[in-house]
C-alpha cells in the first residue's frame, strides 16, 4: 500500500530511541498517523514541527497498518508561529478539533481552511475570527452545522442577532425579543457575506456560541471536556487586546 499527498503537521510523539509518530492532516487522506524512521534526527526534527506543510509518502503492507511516512518540507511555518502565544494555542485548538473527526476520513474543505489558518494564525487581530469560523466548519463536518442564513421563525434574512439554543438556527431581533434572555448572541461577522470584522465582544460571543454546540453535540456525548488549549487561546487573545489597548 502506498500513496503520496501533502499535509499540515499537527503533532509528533517519540517512538523508540530515534523514530517518531507523525500526525498530519492531509488533503486527500484526512487526519493520518505514520512512523517516521529517524524522525528525531537533527535533519528531520526541524521539518516535523507542528504547522509545517509537508510532502508525504505513506507506505504499509496492509491498509489498516500504521505504516511509515517519508516527509519533505514544503512550507516551514513552525518558527513563525512559535513566536506568538495566540498562534501556539490556536494551532493546538485546531489539532484538537481535527481529532474529533474519524481518522483517515478526507475533509478537503477543512484542509483548505487549515492552510489558510496557518498563514494567518500569528495575526492576533484576525486569529479569533478565524478559529471561531473553523469551529463552525468542524460542527458542520461532524453533522451538527448551524443554520445562520435566515430567521427560524419568520424566514427573514435581515437583523439576525440570535441563535436558538434548541435548534441551532438564527433568529431575528423582533422574533427573538420575547425570549432574548434564553437566546445565544449571533455575532454579525459570522453571517455569510456580512463583510464585517469582529471586535472583542463579538469574538467572545462567537466562542460562547460554538462552545455551547460543541459541548452539546460532541464533548458531552463522548464524555470529553473542551480542550485546555481553547481556554489558553482565549486568554492569549485577551492579553493581546489588553496590550494593544
Amino acid at each position: 500500500m502506498e500513496w503520496r499527498d501533502e499535509g499540515i503537521i499537527l503533532g509528533t510523539r517519540r517512538h523508540g530511541e530515534t523514530s517518531a509518530i507523525l500526525e498530519v492532516m492531509t488533503r486527500a487522506h484526512g487526519r493520518h498517523l505514520g512512523l517516521v524512521r529517524g524522525g528525531r534526527s537533527r535533519r528531520l526534527q526541524p521539518v516535523l514541527q507542528p504547522g509545517n506543510r509537508v510532502d508525504l509518502v505513506w507506505r504499509a503492507r496492509l491498509d489498516e497498518h500504521l505504516g511509515t511516512f517519508q516527509a519533505e518540507a514544503l512550507e516551514t511555518n513552525a518558527a513563525r508561529l512559535m513566536d506568538s502565544a495566540v498562534a501556539v494555542y490556536g494551532l493546538q485548538v485546531l489539532a484538537a478539533h481535527l481529532r474529533l473527526l474519524p481518522e483517515r476520513d478526507a475533509h478537503v474543505a477543512l484542509y483548505e481552511t487549515l492552510c489558510l489558518m496557518i498563514a494567518h494564525l500569528d495575526d492576533a487581530d484576525a486569529a479569533g475570527e478565524l478559529v471561531a469560523r473553523f469551529e463552525l466548519l468542524v460542527l458542520e463536518e461532524l453533522g451538527f452545522g448551524l443554520d445562520l442564513a435566515e430567521c427560524a421563525a419568520t424566514g427573514t434574512h435581515a437583523d439576525l442577532v440570535y441563535v436558538s439554543p434548541k435548534s441551532g438556527r438564527a433568529v431575528s431581533r423582533e422574533a427573538g425579543a420575547p425570549w432574548h434572555d434564553r437566546m445565544l448572541p449571533l455575532p454579525a461577522f459570522l453571517q455569510r457575506g456580512s463583510g464585517q470584522r469582529a471586535d472583542a465582544a463579538a469574538v467572545e460571543d462567537a466562542f460562547r456560541l460554538t462552545g455551547f454546540f460543541l459541548a452539546r453535540h460532541v464533548y458531552e456525548p463522548r464524555g470529553l471536556q473542551a480542550p485546555e488549549a481553547r481556554a489558553g487561546f482565549l486568554s492569549a487573545l485577551r492579553r493581546h487586546r489588553g496590550r494593544a489597548a
